[in-house]
């Protein structure tokens, strides 16, 4: 019996024991805010860091920058040009803008003070975000071809691309539990992709510029949102 006891205590003395403190440690209470910042925050923000280095040191194009381009060149047709310039425009601020301005009115009658703030602080700080990344990297912009829409502003990143993207991410984490979800995230989803189309078909941007804009948004929309979460989360608790 003795021996027996001495058994189990010598396995009790070595198995691992964790310690209150960690438990109830910021890490082991808020796993799924910290793992969402880590894929919603950090890797869009390395992905964009990565591109954008290469950009600020060489100016140059990636080898997967021109295949992709002149593959969507070739399908050019005239129709497709019509398309192709119309459904752009609805990608830029004088489009979205308003848009925004639309459904933040519609907050605001709702009361939906929280959500009014998350969708304007985000909007409006994308398209800071991407004025000011423009003239820091100062990017040309593609001259594969000749393109009669190749605006005279710099091309890194996509403004196109973060407008779209920051406006379907910020109204998909509104909507989220929601069961206007998935329907945000299907359409919203096809239009950022359709307006990306028509920035390389367009000849304007490359993919890098896309790419780039797209995980600049993804990592802002979601940034801000976990910022205002726990600002709330804060306030909430010095209220009760």
């Amino acid at each position: 019996m003795e021996s027996e006891k001495n058994i189990n205590s010598d396995r009790q003395d070595s198995e691992p024991v964790i310690p209150q403190s960690f438990v109830k440690s910021p890490f082991a209470t808020h796993w799924r805010s910290l793992l969402l910042l880590f894929i919603g925050v950090y890797i869009p923000l390395l992905a964009f860091a990565v591109i954008a280095i290469k950009v600020w040191q060489h100016q140059d194009i990636f080898p997967w920058d021109a295949p992709i381009m002149q593959a969507i060149h070739a399908t050019a047709k005239v129709q497709l040009d019509v398309f192709a310039a119309t459904l752009t425009k609805f990608g830029s601020i004088r489009i979205v803008f308003p848009v925004v301005g639309a459904i933040a009115l519609v907050l605001a009658w709702l009361k939906k003070w929280r959500s009014l703030t998350y969708l304007i602080t985000t909007t409006v700080g994308s398209a800071i975000i991407n004025y000011s990344a423009k003239i820091l990297f100062h990017r040309l912009r593609p001259q594969l071809w000749d393109s009669s829409a190749r605006p005279l502003d710099y091309a890194f990143p996509s403004g196109h691309a973060m407008t779209s993207m920051t406006l379907v991410a910020a109204l998909a984490i509104l909507a989220w539990g929601s069961s206007w979800f998935w329907l945000i995230l299907t359409v919203g989803s096809l239009f950022v992709l359709a307006i990306a189309w028509t920035r390389l078909y367009l000849g304007v941007h490359f993919p890098s510029d896309i790419l780039a804009g797209w995980m600049l948004s993804i990592a802002w929309t979601i940034g801000v949102s976990s910022i205002l979460q726990l600002f709330y989360r804060k306030q909430d608790e010095i209220g009760s």
